[in-house]
Order: C-alpha cells, then sequence, then structure tokens
C-alpha cells in the first residue's frame, strides 16, 4: 500500500518541519484536509497553505476538499503538483462535470463518500475517476476511532472494481494505524492516510516501511 500522512495532525506552526519528516521516513504523498466551516464543522486551511508547503516539500500532495463548493477551488490549487484531488459526492449534483474540470487542471479527481454514504451514490462515476475515498470517520475531526461497518463498505468496493473491470484506487481515511493496516490491505485498500498514527509514532520511516509491505 501507499501512505498519505495527513499534515494536519503534525505541529503547523512547524509546516516545513513536518514535511521534512514525511520525505525522511518514506512517505508517498502528503494528505491536505481542506475544511471550509459549512461542509464540515471544522475550519482548516485552503489553497494558501497547500501552495507555501509545495515551496517545502517534493512529495506529491493528495488534497481533499470537505468543503460546499468544490468546484471554485481546483482552479485555485491547478499548478501545484497535485497527484490527487478528492472531492465529496454528498457535496455536489454534478460529479461528472467536476471530475472533468480536475482532470483539465491536470490532477487525478478522487469521489469521496461519508461512512454514512451507501456505495450506489457513486456507482454511476466509478467509470471516470481515478480513485474512491472512504471515509472511516466522520469527517472534520482529527483522532476518530475507525468506523467498524466502513470494512463491509470497502470489501463491497473492491468486489464491484472486479466484477465490472475497472481501475481505480481505493484510498481509506479515518482511524487508520498498525491496528487495521493488515486488514484493509486485505480487503484490497491501496492507499491509507494516518494522522495521529503516523505523528505520533515512536519511528515514522518503520510505520511508513510496514505500510509499503502489504499488498
Amino acid at each position: 500500500m501507499r501512505l498519505a500522512p495527513s499534515i494536519l495532525a503534525g505541529d503547523l506552526a512547524d509546516l516545513k518541519g513536518c514535511l521534512a519528516t514525511l520525505e525522511r521516513a518514506g512517505a508517498d504523498l502528503v494528505h491536505f484536509d481542506v475544511m471550509d466551516g459549512h461542509f464540515v464543522p471544522n475550519l482548516t486551511f485552503g489553497p494558501p497553505l497547500v501552495r507555501a508547503a509545495r515551496e517545502h516539500s517534493r512529495l506529491p500532495f493528495d488534497v481533499h476538499l470537505m468543503v460546499t463548493d468544490p468546484a471554485a477551488l481546483v482552479p485555485q490549487l491547478a499548478g501545484l503538483e497535485i497527484e490527487i484531488l478528492s472531492f465529496h459526492i454528498e457535496a455536489t449534483r454534478f460529479a461528472p462535470r467536476l471530475i472533468a474540470l480536475i482532470r483539465e487542471h491536470g490532477m487525478r479527481p478522487f469521489i469521496t463518500l461519508n461512512p454514512q454514504t451507501p456505495l450506489s451514490d457513486v456507482e454511476h462515476v466509478l467509470p471516470l475517476v481515478g480513485g474512491v475515498l472512504v471515509m472511516s470517520v466522520d469527517p472534520g475531526f482529527a483522532g476518530q476511532s475507525f468506523i467498524e461497518p466502513v470494512y463491509a463498505k470497502i470489501e463491497a468496493l473492491a468486489r464491484y472494481r472486479e466484477e465490472h473491470q475497472l481501475v481505480f484506487t481505493i484510498q481509506v481515511d479515518g482511524g487508520v494505524g498498525e491496528h487495521n493496516i493488515d486488514e484493509l490491505a486485505a480487503l484490497g485498500v491501496d492507499l491509507v492516510v494516518a494522522g495521529k498514527a503516523f505523528f505520533t509514532c515512536q519511528d515514522p520511516a518503520g510505520f511508513t516501511g510496514r505500510v509499503h509491505e502489504l499488498n
């Protein structure tokens, strides 16, 4: 599996140091949680911080938009070497149009769904996206525990991908750590986001290596 540590769990007063920790540990991407205080209760940061971070990291970026108007932010994030740009199916009625817009700006579109959102809500766009970000906690708060029923959703998504011969990445965000990375890999997950588990462990490089060994 690939690993995208969430920068939100690090010391944002030392953004440069956090990014250096990710590079030393061998992380694959830097995960940014962009929250607007409307789609989710919390307010974090926007394109200016992502732009500032680009000056201090060579890693590709993975940006998760938890906002009510994701289309408005797409042009602002173009040109920052963002590999993945994720938006919530719950935030738009025009997902195919938004997917096309993200691709036009040189980023891989990922569709995100909250724990209570059924897979049927995204099936119509699965042939169009580069990946699916499955939230395994309620979005907007760090440090939550993994919501157990989401395992079944991940398994069903991986089965759907195989049965329909589709090619997209399965990403999981929320409550990921040493206790469940083996199970997530076994279910078919390709990429995990880890915040607290990465920044509080004694050996970030060792944790990253453990993730890389799976799948």
